[in-house]
């Protein structure tokens, strides 16, 4: 017969959302579990990331994804110098290798205005003079952008969650859960299963929040979305670069665009690019260094393509296909679905790891 446990207060998923949600309910005096899957926190897209910390540039004015970017940018700077977490905010680059590109550059700075996000323009006489490896007809430069050392982050959330009282369990993956008037019942297997019974319960499982929603009974089908997966590659680049700042070429549909970003110890990485997937796989294809060399020529033409370097992948959590356009975060909490003490986060992608203290505070107000 299993075990039955009670506890305050479940959070399902130990990524860096999960984390941040966990210590931000252990500060309101919450006593709080962490449940996660794998042997270990972070291992699933809070690993496989380009650690950036986004402004809040491209998300439409309004949207959560706006407004929680760029609440958790400022709150995570002021994370990372309080407790000493690693982090650099060396700026960004957007170029844009046509007159074409040019024009979309002053909409993506009309919408960065619009979240409260300041760009500066520059034409491709003084970019190439500030940038001379850089072919660009034009670029915007954006101060506010960085790089962050996420594992730290995530250690760091942990140890304020157990300096509070909380607890991670790790290896302990939730199979279904229950919701009804006498609360949450969650199923909980691994190599001590037990039945779990709690008073709150956020589903933070990242890639896994929708398929726990579709185990959950009490909640109906009208809150339990599809997902799509888009998978990205990156490609690491060996040895010296002329850059300091991170490279972004003008979004793409589903993406970014192959962009270089830099971890804190200088090395250039590119990516990731986007592919459409049907089912979990991490495998990076040495082939895919083509179009990914042939992107990167079109603004740094002096790349040396046999320093590129297959890496990881990672996998985005889309609430749309192709060809649905923006999705925003979904944070659905007892308001939406009717159930109280119940929060489920859907497509929670970039920016998530910016966005993961103030997720947590919007969390945390659902719950009371």
């Amino acid at each position: 017969m299993e075990d039955v446990l009670k506890t305050q207060t479940v959070v399902i998923g130990a990524g860096v959302v999960g984390l941040a949600i966990g210590r931000a309910l252990a500060l309101a005096g919450q006593d709080v579990i962490v449940l996660e899957e794998a042997g270990r926190f972070g291992s699933g897209i809070s690993s496989r990331n380009s650690e950036v910390i986004h402004a809040g540039i491209y998300y439409p004015e309004g949207s959560r994804k706006a407004r929680l970017c760029v609440a958790g940018r400022q709150a995570l700077y002021e994370y990372c110098r309080r407790h000493q977490v690693g982090y650099r905010q060396c700026g960004k680059w957007i170029v844009a290798t046509s007159p074409e590109q040019a024009g979309q550059l002053e909409d993506i700075q009309r919408k960065a205005e619009g979240n409260g996000v300041t760009l500066t323009g520059m034409t491709g006489q003084d970019f190439a003079r500030r940038l001379p490896d850089i072919r660009a007809d034009a670029a915007l430069w954006s101060p506010e952008t960085g790089i962050v050392d996420s594992h730290g982050l995530m250690l760091s959330l942990l140890g304020d969650l157990q300096d509070h009282g909380g607890q991670l369990a790790l290896n302990t993956p939730v199979l279904r859960g229950v919701s009804d008037r006498t609360g949450h019942r969650l199923i909980v297997g691994g190599a001590s299963p037990c039945i779990l019974l709690a008073e709150r319960v956020v589903n933070a499982a990242g890639l896994g929040a929708p398929g726990l929603a579709g185990h959950w009974e009490g909640l109906s089908d009208d809150w339990r979305p599809r997902q799509w997966l888009a998978r990205g590659v990156y490609f690491s680049y060996s040895g010296h670069h002329p850059f300091d700042s991170l490279i972004y070429p003008v979004p793409e549909p589903g993406g970014l665009g192959v962009h270089l970003t830099l971890d804190l110890a200088g090395q250039a990485r590119f990516g990731p690019d986007v592919e459409w997937i049907s089912e979990e796989r991490y495998f990076v294809d040495p082939e895919r260094v083509h179009p990914f060399e042939a992107g990167i020529r079109r603004w740094w033409p002096d790349l040396d393509a046999s320093r590129l370097q297959p890496a990881y992948a990672g996998i985005r959590p889309k609430l749309g296909g192709p060809d649905d356009g923006f999705r925003d975060f979904r944070v659905d909490g007892p308001n939406d679905h009717g159930i109280p003490g119940l929060v489920n986060l859907f497509g929670i992608e970039s920016p998530g790891l910016t966005s993961c203290l103030a997720l947590a505070d919007e969390v945390a107000q659902l719950l009371g």
